[in-house]
């Protein structure tokens, strides 16, 4: 499948890695349908498509949590853009939490159901219900999903259970469908990115008592931090040249967990 004229869904496309992903497939002409719940943010990005070469672009606000939200998404997409060829599901939150928190031998907190059901719910039933509402499309282009995983699906990350359950579930997921549609002519693959440098990242406060001898495990070692990095691996996972890889991971982490 080649990328030029063919329509991307790109959900999370708002900023960061999303934004990133949108304008190296519009580099290769691709039309897109940018999807992320903050519809003022995405107009820079739609702009910045288009000045990279989209050969069309819309933006979509969209509330990959809400079954209601993408189902009428997708609707639109087609309307505006024809059947999809290819989604990247991008769209997550990363809140830091501890199960339970020991301060000086006591307790002192414990992650709560609230906050674990958020992450979950954007980070895995989210990519879920992107997954089932673009399958229609898929098995009518050929074309491919990429998920956006992370290194804490492989490794454990530090005041992260809530982000590694969702990013590990997100890859047997993926796993799972690839297997599925292989036959259909559906591809499906994750990304596991590294420390990443993004707008979701900034809010991170871990605890004051954090072992950061820990945190050399989660860390790039390359120095090449940027969301570009990871998109370019993305965009050639969409493109013909991944044609005959379906059902992996592919690690953008710097060397961090070799």
């Amino acid at each position: 499948m080649q990328i030029k004229n063919n329509n991307f869904a790109i959900t999370g496309a708002a900023q960061g890695l999303g934004a990133a992903i949108g304008v190296a497939l519009a580099r290769q002409g691709a039309k897109l349908s940018l999807l992320d719940v903050n519809a003022q943010r995405l107009d820079q990005v739609l702009s910045d498509c288009k000045q990279a070469g989209a050969s069309d672009c819309h933006a979509f606000t969209c509330d990959v949590a809400d079954e209601t939200s993408v189902e009428r998404s997708f609707a639109s997409i087609e309307e505006h853009l024809g059947p999809v060829a290819g989604l990247v599901n991008n769209a997550g939150i990363l809140r830091d939490g501890m199960l339970v928190k020991v301060k000086d031998d006591e307790i002192v907190d414990r992650l709560s159901l609230q906050q674990w059901q958020q992450v979950i719910d954007i980070n895995l039933t989210g990519t879920m219900l992107l997954c089932r509402a673009v399958l229609p499309h898929l098995l009518q282009t050929k074309g491919s999903i990429v998920n956006a995983a992370s290194t804490a699906a492989l490794s454990g990350l530090p005041c992260g259970v809530a982000y590694s359950a969702s990013k590990g579930g997100v890859l047997a997921m993926t796993r799972s469908i690839a297997v599925e549609y292989a036959k259909r002519g559906v591809r499906a693959n994750c990304v596991c990115p590294g420390d990443t440098k993004t707008g979701m990242t900034d809010n991170v406060a871990f605890p004051e008592n954090m072992d950061f001898d820990l945190m050399p495990r989660i860390m790039s070692l390359s120095g090449a931090r940027g969301p570009e990095a990871v998109a370019g691996v993305i965009a050639m996972l969409a493109s013909q040249d991944g044609i005959h890889i379906t059902g992996e991971d592919i690690r953008v982490d710097g060397g961090t967990l070799s």
